[in-house]
């Protein structure tokens, strides 16, 4: 099949589609990316992408062009937009999918939901990645740490063009794996994302708010709502890079909850990325998160299934009160979260 992939449409050349794309160009692979920063575009088709941090430094060109200079047809679109983006790179990129492509999904939150409701369930496939990266700067990315990839078609069968996609995937990141249940990843890191929306109240680095004796507990009740939320949805999600999802379960002994925030703050304390995407939202930025398509959505699946989730509720509360300018990214702010912690 690699023969037959053509090129490789990645839309979205931010810290994540950026960084796949400078590795699949690399390998010698054809590749577009598609960014609607039109300075950045112009830098990764020009000088190249500046891969920099402790992973990996190199420079890569990789073609890039804004929304409206995209023009045929590809089999393989990779989207790495921003979840509320979604919807909107759908509309522009949809009209370029081959009618027998498919659309990856490397994001974070449920948008393989969004993508297969448009696109159609056999044009999408699902992807989990939890590597390190910032963008920086136009043509610039910070890779600080690798981290897990997985891919999987959303109906948990395995097919020719999985395997594919693993291997192209594997070009980028070597220990990509291959699952038949995706969505146990895609609840699974939304249970560290939620985690890691509370490290974004504060100016600490992540590793600090895993180890910080008070606050670690919120985080971990934080996780504890999403999985009572992911058990109503009968899903049972796998663990990763320091997130182990029995540790959160309900009934679940508090010490393994405590070796996995030990473990995540191990695991955060070896990156150069000391901060969460969103922090870099909220406080570099300064532009709305993700929070209501990744924390406020388990709010609403929570709801339709009667369970309450005050601790997700107050977090989407409090990151919406930073966005709009009335609160800071405080010590202050978190204790308005424990606050209402059961």
């Amino acid at each position: 099949m690699p023969e037959q992939r053509g090129e490789i449409l990645i839309w979205g050349a931010g810290a994540i589609g950026g960084l796949i794309g400078a590795y699949l160009a690399r390998a010698g692979h054809q590749v577009l990316m598609v960014d609607t920063v039109a300075e950045h575009a112009a830098a990764c088709s020009g000088p190249g992408l500046a891969v920099e941090g402790p992973v990996e430094t190199f420079t890569q060109v990789v073609p890039c062009v804004t929304p409206g200079n995209v023009t045929g047809t590809f089999g393989i679109i990779i989207l790495a937009v921003k979840a509320h983006a979604t919807d909107d790179a759908l509309t522009m990129l949809l009209p370029h999918l081959a009618a027998d492509g498919f659309i990856l999904s490397a994001q974070n939150g449920l948008n393989e939901l969004t993508i297969a409701e448009r696109a159609g369930l056999n044009r999408t496939m699902g992807a989990f990645v939890n590597f390190g990266a910032d963008w920086i700067e136009p043509g610039k990315i910070l890779f600080g740490n690798r981290g897990a990839v997985v891919v999987g078609e959303l109906d948990a069968l395995t097919k020719p063009r999985t395997e594919d996609m693993l291997q192209l995937l594997r070009d980028f990141e070597p220990d990509a794996v291959l699952t038949t249940d995706i969505w146990a990843y895609l609840w699974g890191k939304l249970a560290y994302g939620a985690m890691l929306f509370g490290t974004a109240l504060t100016t600490d680095s992540m590793s600090y708010n895993f180890a910080h004796p008070r606050r670690r507990l919120a985080l971990a009740d934080l996780a504890r709502e999403v999985m009572k939320v992911a058990r109503a949805e009968g899903v049972d999600p796998k663990p990763f890079n320091g997130f182990d999802p029995a540790a959160y379960w309900p009934g679940a002994e508090p010490s393994l909850a405590e070796a996995s925030l030990d473990a995540l703050a191990a695991f955060n304390s070896k990156t150069a990325k000391t901060h969460s995407g969103i922090y870099r939202d909220l406080f570099v930025r300064k532009r709305r998160t993700e929070v209501d398509q990744q924390v406020g959505k388990i709010v609403e699946i929570a709801g339709g299934h009667g369970i309450e989730v005050p601790l997700l509720t107050r977090l989407v509360q409090l990151v919406h009160e930073i966005e709009d300018g009335k609160r800071d990214l405080s010590a202050e702010t978190f204790n308005a979260l424990e606050g209402i912690a059961p």
